[in-house]
Protein backbone atom coordinates (compact mmCIF):
# COMPACT_ATOMS: atom_id res chain seq x y z
CA UNK A 1 0.00 0.00 0.00
CA UNK A 2 1.17 3.51 -0.81
CA UNK A 3 0.46 6.49 1.48
CA UNK A 4 0.66 9.82 -0.32
CA UNK A 5 1.62 13.07 1.45
CA UNK A 6 -1.24 14.93 3.12
CA UNK A 7 -1.84 18.63 3.52
CA UNK A 8 -3.39 18.38 6.98
CA UNK A 9 -5.66 16.19 9.10
CA UNK A 10 -8.97 17.35 10.53
CA UNK A 11 -12.08 15.77 12.02
CA UNK A 12 -13.68 14.06 15.00
CA UNK A 13 -12.72 10.43 15.57
CA UNK A 14 -13.56 7.57 17.90
CA UNK A 15 -10.74 5.03 17.87
CA UNK A 16 -11.29 1.30 18.49
CA UNK A 17 -11.59 0.05 22.06
CA UNK A 18 -8.37 -0.46 23.99
CA UNK A 19 -6.80 -3.73 22.84
CA UNK A 20 -5.08 -4.51 26.13
CA UNK A 21 -8.31 -4.01 28.10
CA UNK A 22 -10.36 -5.91 25.49
CA UNK A 23 -8.19 -9.03 25.90
CA UNK A 24 -8.47 -8.84 29.67
CA UNK A 25 -12.20 -8.08 29.65
CA UNK A 26 -13.02 -11.21 27.65
CA UNK A 27 -10.74 -13.40 29.77
CA UNK A 28 -12.01 -12.11 33.12
CA UNK A 29 -15.63 -12.19 31.93
CA UNK A 30 -15.15 -15.86 31.04
CA UNK A 31 -14.23 -16.52 34.69
CA UNK A 32 -17.21 -14.61 36.09
CA UNK A 33 -20.52 -15.91 37.36
CA UNK A 34 -23.31 -15.05 34.94
CA UNK A 35 -23.27 -12.86 31.86
CA UNK A 36 -21.05 -9.87 31.12
CA UNK A 37 -21.91 -7.36 28.41
CA UNK A 38 -18.84 -5.75 26.83
CA UNK A 39 -19.38 -2.58 24.80
CA UNK A 40 -16.65 -0.93 22.75
CA UNK A 41 -14.55 -4.06 22.24
CA UNK A 42 -11.43 -3.31 20.22
CA UNK A 43 -12.13 -5.63 17.31
CA UNK A 44 -8.89 -6.88 15.75
CA UNK A 45 -7.17 -10.10 14.78
CA UNK A 46 -5.62 -10.25 18.26
CA UNK A 47 -8.85 -9.84 20.21
CA UNK A 48 -10.72 -12.22 17.89
CA UNK A 49 -8.12 -14.82 18.88
CA UNK A 50 -9.08 -14.24 22.52
CA UNK A 51 -12.78 -14.73 21.76
CA UNK A 52 -11.99 -17.98 19.91
CA UNK A 53 -9.82 -19.14 22.81
CA UNK A 54 -12.51 -18.76 25.49
CA UNK A 55 -15.04 -20.46 23.22
CA UNK A 56 -12.62 -23.38 22.84
CA UNK A 57 -12.55 -23.58 26.66
CA UNK A 58 -16.33 -23.94 26.87
CA UNK A 59 -17.41 -20.30 27.27
CA UNK A 60 -20.39 -19.04 25.28
CA UNK A 61 -19.92 -15.69 23.53
CA UNK A 62 -22.70 -13.87 21.67
CA UNK A 63 -21.61 -11.16 19.24
CA UNK A 64 -24.36 -8.55 19.12
CA UNK A 65 -22.48 -6.31 16.70
CA UNK A 66 -18.90 -5.47 15.74
CA UNK A 67 -17.93 -4.11 19.16
CA UNK A 68 -20.52 -5.56 21.55
CA UNK A 69 -20.31 -9.01 23.13
CA UNK A 70 -22.19 -10.99 25.74
CA UNK A 71 -19.82 -13.40 27.51
CA UNK A 72 -21.57 -16.21 29.38
CA UNK A 73 -19.14 -16.76 32.24
CA UNK A 74 -18.52 -20.26 33.57
CA UNK A 75 -16.96 -19.30 36.89
CA UNK A 76 -13.39 -19.39 38.09
CA UNK A 77 -13.06 -23.14 37.77
CA UNK A 78 -15.47 -23.84 34.94
CA UNK A 79 -13.18 -23.90 31.92
CA UNK A 80 -13.01 -27.25 30.13
CA UNK A 81 -10.14 -29.05 28.46
CA UNK A 82 -10.36 -28.56 24.67
CA UNK A 83 -9.89 -31.32 22.10
CA UNK A 84 -7.22 -29.36 20.21
CA UNK A 85 -4.45 -26.85 20.98
CA UNK A 86 -5.64 -23.28 21.54
CA UNK A 87 -4.38 -21.04 18.74
CA UNK A 88 -3.31 -17.65 20.10
CA UNK A 89 -2.38 -16.44 16.59
CA UNK A 90 -0.16 -13.34 17.01
CA UNK A 91 -1.51 -12.34 20.43
CA UNK A 92 1.24 -12.43 23.04
CA UNK A 93 -1.07 -10.89 25.64
CA UNK A 94 -3.52 -13.75 25.17
CA UNK A 95 -0.91 -16.49 25.43
CA UNK A 96 0.75 -15.12 28.54
CA UNK A 97 -2.40 -14.20 30.46
CA UNK A 98 -4.25 -17.37 29.52
CA UNK A 99 -1.32 -19.44 30.77
CA UNK A 100 -1.80 -17.93 34.22
CA UNK A 101 -5.50 -18.80 34.19
CA UNK A 102 -5.04 -22.36 32.89
CA UNK A 103 -2.40 -23.12 35.52
CA UNK A 104 -5.22 -23.18 38.08
CA UNK A 105 -7.75 -25.20 36.04
CA UNK A 106 -8.31 -28.95 35.81
CA UNK A 107 -7.06 -30.56 32.63
CA UNK A 108 -4.29 -30.47 30.03
CA UNK A 109 -3.88 -27.51 27.70
CA UNK A 110 -1.61 -26.57 24.83
CA UNK A 111 -1.14 -23.00 23.59
CA UNK A 112 0.22 -22.42 20.11
CA UNK A 113 0.77 -19.31 18.00
CA UNK A 114 1.82 -18.12 14.58
CA UNK A 115 5.44 -17.93 13.40
CA UNK A 116 5.97 -14.53 14.98
CA UNK A 117 4.48 -15.40 18.37
CA UNK A 118 6.46 -18.65 18.40
CA UNK A 119 9.71 -16.66 18.52
CA UNK A 120 8.77 -14.64 21.60
CA UNK A 121 10.13 -15.50 25.08
CA UNK A 122 7.74 -17.51 27.27
CA UNK A 123 10.00 -18.71 30.08
CA UNK A 124 9.44 -15.32 31.68
CA UNK A 125 5.90 -16.47 32.58
CA UNK A 126 6.67 -20.18 32.95
CA UNK A 127 9.29 -19.62 35.65
CA UNK A 128 7.08 -17.79 38.20
CA UNK A 129 4.13 -20.07 37.46
CA UNK A 130 6.33 -23.10 38.20
CA UNK A 131 7.23 -21.49 41.53
CA UNK A 132 3.51 -21.51 42.28
CA UNK A 133 3.38 -25.25 41.56
CA UNK A 134 2.20 -25.11 37.94
CA UNK A 135 3.30 -27.83 35.56
CA UNK A 136 4.18 -25.90 32.44
CA UNK A 137 6.58 -26.70 29.60
CA UNK A 138 7.86 -24.36 26.91
CA UNK A 139 9.52 -25.29 23.63
CA UNK A 140 13.09 -24.08 23.98
CA UNK A 141 11.74 -21.18 26.01
CA UNK A 142 9.03 -20.33 23.49
CA UNK A 143 5.62 -21.53 22.29
CA UNK A 144 4.03 -24.04 22.07
CA UNK A 145 3.25 -24.13 25.80
CA UNK A 146 1.93 -27.25 27.50
CA UNK A 147 0.13 -26.77 30.82
CA UNK A 148 -1.19 -29.34 33.31
CA UNK A 149 -3.61 -27.45 35.52
CA UNK A 150 -3.73 -28.09 39.23
CA UNK A 151 -3.37 -26.76 42.76
CA UNK A 152 -1.27 -23.59 43.14
CA UNK A 153 0.50 -21.93 46.04
CA UNK A 154 0.94 -18.19 46.56
CA UNK A 155 4.35 -16.58 46.02
CA UNK A 156 6.13 -13.27 46.45
CA UNK A 157 7.73 -12.51 43.09
CA UNK A 158 9.97 -9.70 41.93
CA UNK A 159 9.75 -9.10 38.19
CA UNK A 160 13.25 -9.29 36.66
CA UNK A 161 12.00 -7.20 33.71
CA UNK A 162 9.15 -4.68 33.82
CA UNK A 163 6.31 -6.53 32.07
CA UNK A 164 2.56 -6.07 32.48
CA UNK A 165 1.99 -9.43 30.78
CA UNK A 166 4.14 -11.36 33.24
CA UNK A 167 2.61 -9.47 36.16
CA UNK A 168 -0.88 -10.25 34.87
CA UNK A 169 -0.15 -13.96 34.39
CA UNK A 170 0.96 -14.23 38.02
CA UNK A 171 -1.98 -12.16 39.29
CA UNK A 172 -4.49 -14.35 37.43
CA UNK A 173 -2.82 -17.51 38.73
CA UNK A 174 -2.96 -15.93 42.19
CA UNK A 175 -6.77 -16.16 42.09
CA UNK A 176 -6.30 -19.95 42.46
CA UNK A 177 -3.53 -19.89 45.09
CA UNK A 178 -4.57 -20.22 48.74
CA UNK A 179 -3.39 -16.94 50.24
CA UNK A 180 -1.64 -13.73 49.18
CA UNK A 181 0.34 -13.53 45.96
CA UNK A 182 2.61 -10.49 45.80
CA UNK A 183 4.41 -8.98 42.80
CA UNK A 184 7.16 -6.36 43.06
CA UNK A 185 7.81 -4.24 39.96
CA UNK A 186 11.11 -2.52 39.14
CA UNK A 187 9.09 0.11 37.24
CA UNK A 188 5.30 0.55 37.28
CA UNK A 189 3.62 -1.10 34.28
CA UNK A 190 0.07 -0.90 32.92
CA UNK A 191 -2.47 -1.95 35.53
CA UNK A 192 -5.53 -2.96 33.50
CA UNK A 193 -5.62 -6.46 35.03
CA UNK A 194 -5.69 -5.03 38.56
CA UNK A 195 -8.51 -2.64 37.63
CA UNK A 196 -10.67 -5.35 36.07
CA UNK A 197 -10.14 -7.76 38.94
CA UNK A 198 -11.15 -5.02 41.38
CA UNK A 199 -14.30 -4.33 39.34
CA UNK A 200 -15.08 -8.06 39.37
CA UNK A 201 -14.84 -8.26 43.15
CA UNK A 202 -11.40 -9.76 43.70
CA UNK A 203 -9.31 -8.58 46.62
CA UNK A 204 -6.45 -6.54 45.15
CA UNK A 205 -4.05 -4.30 47.05
CA UNK A 206 -1.94 -1.77 45.17
CA UNK A 207 1.38 -0.90 46.76
CA UNK A 208 4.07 1.71 46.02
CA UNK A 209 6.30 -0.85 44.31
CA UNK A 210 3.84 -3.52 43.24
CA UNK A 211 0.53 -5.27 43.84
CA UNK A 212 -0.98 -8.19 45.76
CA UNK A 213 -3.97 -10.43 45.04
CA UNK A 214 -5.73 -13.01 47.19
CA UNK A 215 -7.37 -16.30 46.29
CA UNK A 216 -10.97 -15.87 45.21
CA UNK A 217 -14.12 -17.97 44.95
CA UNK A 218 -16.34 -15.79 42.80
CA UNK A 219 -16.07 -12.98 40.23
CA UNK A 220 -18.87 -10.93 38.66
CA UNK A 221 -18.82 -7.96 36.27
CA UNK A 222 -22.23 -7.47 34.67
CA UNK A 223 -21.35 -4.77 32.12
CA UNK A 224 -18.23 -3.05 30.83
CA UNK A 225 -17.50 -0.21 28.44
CA UNK A 226 -14.02 -0.26 26.90
CA UNK A 227 -12.34 3.15 26.45
CA UNK A 228 -10.59 4.03 23.20
CA UNK A 229 -7.16 2.54 22.59
CA UNK A 230 -4.37 5.05 23.27
CA UNK A 231 -1.93 3.14 21.05
CA UNK A 232 -4.36 3.51 18.13
CA UNK A 233 -4.94 7.16 18.96
CA UNK A 234 -1.19 7.80 19.20
CA UNK A 235 -0.62 7.34 15.47
CA UNK A 236 -3.31 9.89 14.66
CA UNK A 237 -2.08 12.21 17.39
CA UNK A 238 1.44 12.25 15.94
CA UNK A 239 0.19 12.66 12.37
CA UNK A 240 -1.85 15.73 13.35
CA UNK A 241 1.12 17.13 15.25
CA UNK A 242 3.42 16.81 12.23
CA UNK A 243 1.07 18.22 9.56
CA UNK A 244 0.73 22.00 9.48
CA UNK A 245 -2.83 23.28 9.88
CA UNK A 246 -4.16 20.06 11.43
CA UNK A 247 -6.85 20.00 14.12
CA UNK A 248 -8.01 16.60 15.29
CA UNK A 249 -10.48 15.59 18.02
CA UNK A 250 -10.21 12.06 19.47
CA UNK A 251 -13.15 10.96 21.63
CA UNK A 252 -13.14 8.71 24.71
CA UNK A 253 -9.46 7.75 24.72
CA UNK A 254 -7.96 5.73 27.57
CA UNK A 255 -5.62 8.09 29.46
CA UNK A 256 -4.35 5.70 32.12
CA UNK A 257 -1.10 7.32 33.28
CA UNK A 258 0.72 4.01 32.87
CA UNK A 259 -0.18 3.96 29.17
CA UNK A 260 0.31 7.56 28.08
CA UNK A 261 4.07 7.87 28.28
CA UNK A 262 4.25 8.95 24.63
CA UNK A 263 1.85 11.80 25.32
CA UNK A 264 4.17 13.14 28.02
CA UNK A 265 7.18 12.72 25.73
CA UNK A 266 5.51 14.55 22.85
CA UNK A 267 4.38 17.37 25.11
CA UNK A 268 7.99 17.75 26.23
CA UNK A 269 8.94 17.96 22.56
CA UNK A 270 6.42 20.77 22.03
CA UNK A 271 3.22 18.98 20.98
CA UNK A 272 -0.08 20.80 21.54
CA UNK A 273 -2.58 18.35 23.03
CA UNK A 274 -5.50 19.36 25.23
CA UNK A 275 -7.58 16.93 27.31
CA UNK A 276 -11.31 17.68 27.34
CA UNK A 277 -14.16 16.08 29.32
CA UNK A 278 -12.09 13.85 31.64
CA UNK A 279 -14.07 10.90 33.00
CA UNK A 280 -13.87 7.28 34.19
CA UNK A 281 -14.55 4.41 31.80
CA UNK A 282 -14.13 0.77 32.91
CA UNK A 283 -12.31 1.93 36.03
CA UNK A 284 -9.81 3.84 33.90
CA UNK A 285 -9.09 7.53 33.38
CA UNK A 286 -10.33 8.61 29.94
CA UNK A 287 -11.00 11.80 28.04
CA UNK A 288 -11.22 13.54 24.67
CA UNK A 289 -8.02 14.77 23.02
CA UNK A 290 -7.76 17.93 20.96
CA UNK A 291 -4.58 17.94 18.85
CA UNK A 292 -3.09 20.73 16.75
CA UNK A 293 0.05 20.99 14.64
CA UNK A 294 3.25 21.90 16.48
CA UNK A 295 6.96 22.12 15.74
CA UNK A 296 8.87 19.51 17.74
CA UNK A 297 12.30 19.58 19.35
CA UNK A 298 14.42 16.57 20.22
CA UNK A 299 14.48 14.92 23.63
CA UNK A 300 15.96 11.92 25.42
CA UNK A 301 13.86 9.01 26.72
CA UNK A 302 15.39 6.86 29.45
CA UNK A 303 14.63 3.45 31.00
CA UNK A 304 12.16 4.83 33.55
CA UNK A 305 9.87 6.09 30.76
CA UNK A 306 9.99 2.94 28.64
CA UNK A 307 7.22 0.82 30.28
CA UNK A 308 4.65 3.63 29.97
CA UNK A 309 5.36 4.12 26.27
CA UNK A 310 6.55 0.67 25.16
CA UNK A 311 4.05 0.17 22.31
CA UNK A 312 4.43 3.73 21.05
CA UNK A 313 8.22 4.03 21.06
CA UNK A 314 8.39 3.35 17.30
CA UNK A 315 6.28 6.50 16.89
CA UNK A 316 8.73 8.39 19.09
CA UNK A 317 11.44 7.46 16.57
CA UNK A 318 9.43 9.10 13.79
CA UNK A 319 8.68 12.18 15.93
CA UNK A 320 12.39 12.52 16.68
CA UNK A 321 13.28 12.14 12.99
CA UNK A 322 10.99 15.08 12.11
CA UNK A 323 12.00 17.27 15.07
CA UNK A 324 14.82 19.78 15.35
CA UNK A 325 17.85 18.68 17.32
CA UNK A 326 18.97 15.31 18.62
CA UNK A 327 17.02 12.60 20.41
CA UNK A 328 17.91 9.30 22.03
CA UNK A 329 16.12 6.26 23.46
CA UNK A 330 17.85 4.11 26.07
CA UNK A 331 16.80 1.13 28.15
CA UNK A 332 14.30 -0.26 25.63
CA UNK A 333 15.90 -3.63 24.78
CA UNK A 334 12.44 -5.16 25.31
CA UNK A 335 11.54 -3.75 21.88
CA UNK A 336 13.74 -6.42 20.32
CA UNK A 337 11.43 -9.15 21.71
CA UNK A 338 8.12 -7.87 20.34
CA UNK A 339 6.30 -9.06 17.19
CA UNK A 340 9.52 -8.13 15.42
CA UNK A 341 12.81 -6.55 16.43
CA UNK A 342 11.27 -3.08 16.59
CA UNK A 343 14.56 -1.31 17.22
CA UNK A 344 16.15 -2.62 14.04
CA UNK A 345 12.90 -2.52 12.05
CA UNK A 346 12.14 1.11 12.83
CA UNK A 347 15.71 2.31 12.44
CA UNK A 348 16.20 0.52 9.11
CA UNK A 349 12.77 1.57 7.85
CA UNK A 350 13.05 5.24 8.72
CA UNK A 351 16.60 5.43 7.38
CA UNK A 352 15.22 4.27 4.03
CA UNK A 353 12.88 7.29 4.11
CA UNK A 354 15.70 9.76 4.72
CA UNK A 355 15.92 9.83 8.52
CA UNK A 356 19.26 10.11 10.30
CA UNK A 357 18.76 7.33 12.85
CA UNK A 358 21.17 4.78 14.29
CA UNK A 359 20.08 1.70 16.24
CA UNK A 360 21.79 0.81 19.52
CA UNK A 361 21.51 -2.33 21.63
CA UNK A 362 18.72 -0.85 23.75
CA UNK A 363 17.29 1.96 21.63
CA UNK A 364 18.34 4.45 19.00
CA UNK A 365 19.96 7.82 18.37
CA UNK A 366 18.31 10.32 16.01
CA UNK A 367 19.36 13.61 14.42
CA UNK A 368 16.15 15.33 13.39
CA UNK A 369 15.61 16.89 9.97
CA UNK A 370 13.20 19.53 11.35
CA UNK A 371 10.62 18.88 8.65
CA UNK A 372 9.30 16.25 6.28
CA UNK A 373 11.20 13.08 5.45
CA UNK A 374 11.85 12.29 1.82
CA UNK A 375 9.78 9.11 1.58
CA UNK A 376 10.34 5.77 -0.16
CA UNK A 377 9.75 2.13 0.79
CA UNK A 378 9.38 1.00 4.41
CA UNK A 379 8.90 -2.65 5.31
CA UNK A 380 6.60 -3.50 8.20
CA UNK A 381 8.26 -6.88 8.81
CA UNK A 382 4.77 -8.16 9.58
CA UNK A 383 4.54 -5.84 12.62
CA UNK A 384 1.42 -3.71 13.01
CA UNK A 385 3.21 -0.99 14.99
CA UNK A 386 5.85 -0.52 12.30
CA UNK A 387 3.20 -0.49 9.56
CA UNK A 388 1.40 2.37 11.32
CA UNK A 389 4.66 4.29 11.75
CA UNK A 390 5.22 3.93 8.01
CA UNK A 391 1.71 5.26 7.30
CA UNK A 392 2.19 8.33 9.48
CA UNK A 393 5.59 8.89 7.88
CA UNK A 394 3.90 8.74 4.46
CA UNK A 395 1.38 11.42 5.39
CA UNK A 396 4.17 13.73 6.50
CA UNK A 397 6.67 12.90 3.75
CA UNK A 398 7.58 14.84 0.62
CA UNK A 399 7.19 11.96 -1.86
CA UNK A 400 4.96 9.39 -0.15
CA UNK A 401 5.72 6.01 1.41
CA UNK A 402 5.15 2.52 0.04
CA UNK A 403 4.45 0.14 2.95
CA UNK A 404 5.65 -3.42 2.55
CA UNK A 405 3.30 -5.70 4.46
CA UNK A 406 0.65 -3.09 5.22
CA UNK A 407 -1.90 -5.80 6.08
CA UNK A 408 -0.21 -6.22 9.47
CA UNK A 409 -2.28 -3.31 10.84
CA UNK A 410 -5.27 -5.67 11.11
CA UNK A 411 -3.64 -7.18 14.20
CA UNK A 412 -4.72 -4.11 16.20
CA UNK A 413 -6.52 -1.55 13.99
CA UNK A 414 -8.27 -3.09 10.95
CA UNK A 415 -9.86 0.17 9.76
CA UNK A 416 -6.74 2.30 10.15
CA UNK A 417 -6.07 3.13 6.51
CA UNK A 418 -9.72 3.90 5.72
CA UNK A 419 -9.85 6.22 8.72
CA UNK A 420 -6.75 8.09 7.57
CA UNK A 421 -8.39 8.81 4.23
CA UNK A 422 -11.48 10.30 5.91
CA UNK A 423 -9.27 12.69 7.89
CA UNK A 424 -7.05 13.78 5.01
CA UNK A 425 -7.58 17.40 4.02
CA UNK A 426 -6.00 19.66 1.39
CA UNK A 427 -3.51 22.27 2.59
Amino acid sequence: MRIEPAGRLAGHVTVPGDKSISHRAVLVAALCEGDTRIDGLGRSEDTEATVRAVRALGVGVDELDADTLIVHGVGLRGLVEPDEPIDCANAGTLMRLLAGILAGQKGSFELVGDASLSTRPMERIAEPLRRMGARIETTDGRAPLRIEGGALSPIAYTLPVASAQVKSAVLLAGLYANGETTIVEPVATRDHTESLLELAGARVERRPNGVAVWSCERLQLGALEIPGDFSSAASLLLAATLLEGSELHLRGVNLNSRRTGLLRILERMGARVTVRNPRRICGETAGDLEVRHALLVGTDVGPDEVPGAIDELPLFALAAACASGESALRGAEELRAKESDRIDGVATGLRALGADIRATLDGFFVRGVSGRLRGGLMESRGDHRIAMVAAVAGLGSREGVEIGGSGAVAVSFPGFFDLLETLRQPS
